[in-house]
């Protein structure tokens, strides 16, 4: 397997850290931390990538592309200079609840190719979202974003094999992590069916027990093709979560 990726939400940077020296501690072989851009929280994707570099030798940040406005340099350039972070996420990005925040018409394919021209150095992947629409059309997606200089892609949370089998061979010779994420409750996969148009296997529960033997198959499927996995431990025990998935 090439990378082991865990998400961690910057809710404030004394939890944060927390979370982060359990990880560290646990010698579980993650590679990297993926920072989300939550605007309900004060600390901004980046800044919450600078402090689990303290902790780990790689951090991802999610780059909000309706954040950018593309008539001025990126606002955070030298804030990742500084830092040396060297890898981002650019996203699409959910429209504020606060309207007071300024957003702007802007695209990830813009954004990535605004990173390529001014921040050269720095690896940009994109998101992949199995669930918004035919295989076809995300499949244009992808397309697009190589071609305006994604390195590599994450993906949404997936939880049936033969799904994420199919798409492995959509994206054959394409950097992807698979993304795997616990679902704990009926009302949270209600939420998904609703909200991400998530289509459930026939087998599947909504417990720890079940989103962790779902999560080391995936991590075993990375491994046998060489490929990365994401790890999006959201509403859930972290340490139960990670000590069940790398037992």
């Amino acid at each position: 397997m090439k990378r082991v990726s865990v998400e961690l939400i910057p809710r404030e940077p004394g939890q944060l850290r927390e979370e982060l020296g359990f990880l560290q501690a646990s010698k579980a072989g993650i590679d990297v931390i993926n920072i989300p851009d939550l605007l309900r929280f004060q600390t901004r994707s980046w800044e919450g990538a600078a402090i689990a570099q303290e902790y780990f030798p790689a951090s991802i940040p999610h780059i909000r592309a309706m954040d950018i406005n593309l008539e001025e340099p990126l606002a955070m350039q030298g804030f990742l200079r500084e830092k040396n972070i060297r890898e981002v996420l650019v996203i699409e990005g959910d429209p504020p609840q606060d309207m007071s925040h300024a957003t702007y018409p802007t695209e990830s394919t813009d954004v990535i190719r605004k990173f390529r021209a001014e921040m050269p150095e720095v690896k940009v992947y994109a998101g992949i979202d199995q669930y918004r629409g035919s295989m076809r059309h995300e499949r244009r997606r992808v397309q697009r974003k190589m071609l305006a200089g994604a390195s590599g892609f994450f993906t949404q949370p997936f939880f049936d094999m033969r799904y994420l089998e199919i798409y492995h061979d959509m994206l054959e010779g394409i950097d992807v992590y698979w993304g795997v994420s616990p679902i704990l409750s009926q009302s949270s996969e209600s939420y998904w069916e609703r909200k991400n148009n998530v289509i459930f296997p026939r087998d599947f529960e909504p417990t720890l027990e079940w989103s962790i033997d779902f999560a080391k198959r995936v991590m075993e499927f990375a491994d046998k093709e060489n490929g990365s996995l994401y790890l999006m431990p959201i509403k859930t025990n972290l340490e139960e979560y990670i000590k069940g998935v790398f037992s």
